[in-house]
């Protein structure tokens, strides 16, 4: 077991508490972590990676390139749900193992996508940015109270988004690849079409991820297509959105706002940072204490059980 040696990729790997820390140190396995204190690129997590056989890891780029140059690798522990940053057919051919921590992230993630619609429709953001440049101006919002919001994507997070908005008594409709039509009946959330989703709602929030096999993008068809003056949240891909049809809409007011947690190109300084329309979090849907160190504590329990199989 000593000969397994596991790189620790996450940039704030053990910072709010030492538990996964202790977990890695009780468990026998040679470890170093990274400590840049950033993302690691392609050609760091190459060098720094290299020799090791287990990664734990964050949202650095495993792509083909990467994973044929790490040799002796035979499992990456993501901590996190998504695996787009991971070249899954590479690793199969490979034979490495790649696990993840589903559970962890959803009401995290499910919770941000629910303040970031409070946000807008209160216009918290934009007050408290005129407040700050001492200007006492007062612009009205909105109720989520009668609204009807669209779900696309009703996975494990799009699903807990509806149930919440659910308890509000709020109007849900969704769409999903293979939806759970039971899971809808019992939660009286309307299962529609993609067309109708976007014509139908009052604001959108978007809960799915891309593949080869299933792509997806709101593109300037779809963001016209919906409802004038309509609220887009996006807490799941950065693209899911094209960003050029999204600043069109809200330049003209077709949308009157968005919520974004990501973006394609991340650090993101782009131009939506110069619209007041916009509510704006960098990355951060799991980034909370409570959900951070559950991650953080599932990703090393699954590559220690993985290497004393």
């Amino acid at each position: 077991m000593s000969d397994q040696k596991i790189y620790v990729a996450l940039s704030t790997f053990a910072q709010q508490d030492p538990g996964p820390l202790d977990i890695l140190k009780q468990s026998g396995l040679l470890y170093d972590i990274n400590t840049s204190g950033r993302r690691l690129n392609k050609e760091e997590i190459i060098n720094r990676a290299k020799g090791f056989t287990g990664v734990i890891a964050g949202l650095e780029p495993y792509d083909a390139q990467v994973l044929e140059a790490l040799t002796g690798l035979k499992c990456i522990s993501r901590c996190g749900v998504g695996l787009d940053n991971i070249d899954l057919n590479t690793a199969k051919a490979k034979n490495i193992e790649v696990l993840n921590t589903p559970q962890v992230v959803i009401q995290p993630v499910a919770e941000l996508a629910m303040a970031m619609m409070f946000d807008l429709l209160r216009r918290v953001t934009r007050h408290t940015l005129l407040m700050r440049g001492r200007k006492w101006e007062r612009h009205v919002g909105n109720l989520l109270l009668g609204k009807k919001v669209g779900v696309i994507g009703l996975g494990r997070i799009g699903r807990k988004v509806a149930e919440l908005l659910r308890g509000w008594g709020i109007e849900v409709c969704g769409v999903d690849i293979r939806p759970d039509e039971k899971w809808a009946r019992q939660q009286g959330v309307q299962i529609k079409t993609l067309e109708q989703v976007l014509a139908d709602s009052d604001i959108i929030t978007l809960h799915l991820s891309t593949s080869e096999e299933h792509p997806f993008c709101l593109g300037e068809d779809e963001i016209f297509r919906m409802k004038k003056g309509a609220f887009l949240i996006n807490v799941a891909r950065g693209a899911l959105v094209d960003e050029p049809s999204l600043i069109k809409a809200l330049k003209s007011g077709h949308l009157a706002g968005v919520g974004l947690d990501v973006f394609e190109e991340e650090p993101y300084t782009g131009p939506l940072c110069d619209l007041d329309n916009v509510v704006l979090t960098p990355h951060v849907a799991t980034l909370t204490q409570e959900s951070r160190l559950a991650m953080e504590i599932e990703a090393v329990e699954n590559i220690v059980h993985f290497f004393n199989k």
